[in-house]
């Protein structure tokens, strides 16, 4: 074992430590709000619409947020969507602890929230190779998916024990105080150079068009997002976890945390043994697996009725997600120059946060009229058709290797 280079750039942890913090508080009260909505409405559409309150914001605003990232400081730009997310965690604290919360405060807050992420996800995501050299983008990766996930272990585990003890809407305001994490990282960062792009026309339509033939033009980039789109689509399980948990392992709020928890631990798990790993060869073929491997563990997810198969299944999702995310994450930042990187991540944010969130539009619909196993099923069974799809109209995929220079193809501006 040994300290990941990643983690020896100063800016870099910084970031890094902040982001562990804010995930834990974020992904607390994305759990929370499934239960919550369940509670106040048991239909499973109900659960569906959270996807349409999270997903439309995101479609409609990214490819501003990608501009915005190329043309003004990304750190900047991280401090006003961090400042504003803290205070609509609060708002949705108080109308819970008050009594006036209704579904549908909970999907306009939650649209919102999702209008923040499209202009923070690029600015973020673009942001990290700025503040370390390319050898080592490789393990920030790494790193910053390891940070997420185990986030995402502490906070579906913490989320139920918290409701059961001190009721919803203290994970709203735990959350609320996580940001302030994020905001004292980039205070300590300080100023961060950028490649700002001067040829472009700032935040415009051009701009964003750029940004777009630039991804049509890169078929290796593009491939990955569609995977990663038909993917989530079909094998996004998380919002139907509370039927599930409920009426087919017949369990409670805690194990349902621990159960929302498990998809975490086999990421934080696979992202750990990643980040001691110098190397990843044939990183097209190593990401294809991956996606397939999380078909079939979706699929045994929905077959079973067992909670300790359940929490394994769950678990090994997590871990073929964390080396797909790792592996593709890696590709198209390498493949893309600085000045495009926030178009390209905006784009790749549409194609990323789409596929879960129409996914439980999807999931919702087939589980109101065939129940929610079979919405399991069916949908790891898309997942892994899909893939093999699209790993035939796209073989390029299949044979990167991950030590290719800049592929040919268009460049934005």
């Amino acid at each position: 074992m040994h300290i990941p280079p990643s983690l020896k750039h100063k800016k870099f942890f910084y970031l890094w430590l902040g982001q562990l913090i804010s995930v834990t508080g974020t992904q607390m009260q994305l759990w929370a709000l499934f239960w919550h909505i369940n509670h106040l409405n048991e239909n499973p559409m109900a659960l569906g619409g959270i996807g349409v309150a999270r997903i439309l914001p995101v479609i409609i605003f990214s490819l501003i947020g990608g501009a915005l990232a190329d043309s003004m400081d990304r750190r900047k730009v991280m401090f006003v969507t961090q400042s504003i997310a803290a205070l609509l965690a609060v708002t949705l604290g108080l109308l819970t602890q008050f009594g006036q919360i209704t579904i549908w405060y909970i999907y306009l807050i939650t649209a919102l929230q999702a209008v923040v992420v499209a202009f923070d996800g690029p600015s973020r995501q673009a942001l990290i190779p700025n503040l370390l050299p390319k050898k080592d983008l490789p393990n920030a990766f790494s790193m910053t998916f390891t940070a997420f996930e185990a986030g995402a272990v502490l906070g579906p585990a913490l989320s139920g024990i918290i409701i059961s003890s001190f009721g919803q809407e203290a994970v709203y305001y735990f959350n609320a105080i996580s940001f302030v994490a994020v905001l004292v990282a980039l205070f300590m960062i300080g100023d961060v150079p950028q490649s700002i792009a001067e040829k472009s026309a700032g935040i415009s339509w051009k701009a964003i068009k750029d940004g777009i033939h630039f991804i049509f033009s890169k078929p290796i980039i593009f491939s990955t997002m569609m995977v990663d789109f038909v993917a989530t689509f079909f094998a996004s399980a998380s919002t139907l976890m509370p039927i599930i948990a409920k009426e087919v392992l017949n369990v409670g709020v805690v194990e349902y945390g621990y159960l929302s928890a498990a998809s975490a631990v086999g990421a934080v798990l696979v992202a750990v043994i990643l980040s001691q790993v110098k190397e990843i060869r044939r990183q097209g073929m190593v990401f294809a697996a991956a996606v397939v491997v999380f078909g079939i563990a979706t699929i045994v997810f929905g077959m079973t009725k067992s909670i300790v198969v359940a929490w394994l299944a769950i678990a090994v999702t997590g871990g073929a997600d964390g080396v797909s995310t790792i592996v593709r994450n890696t590709i198209r930042q390498l493949q893309t120059p600085d000045h495009v990187r926030g178009r390209m991540t905006s784009v790749n944010q549409i194609f990323f946060m789409g596929g879960p969130q129409l996914g439980e539009i999807e999931a919702g619909a087939v589980a109101q009229f065939f129940g929610a196993p079979f919405a399991v099923v069916t949908g790891g069974i898309g997942c892994i058709v899909g893939t093999i799809l699209i790993l035939w109209k796209w073989p390029q995929l299949r044979t990167y290797n991950g030590d290719e220079p800049m592929l040919a193809g268009a460049t934005a501006d």
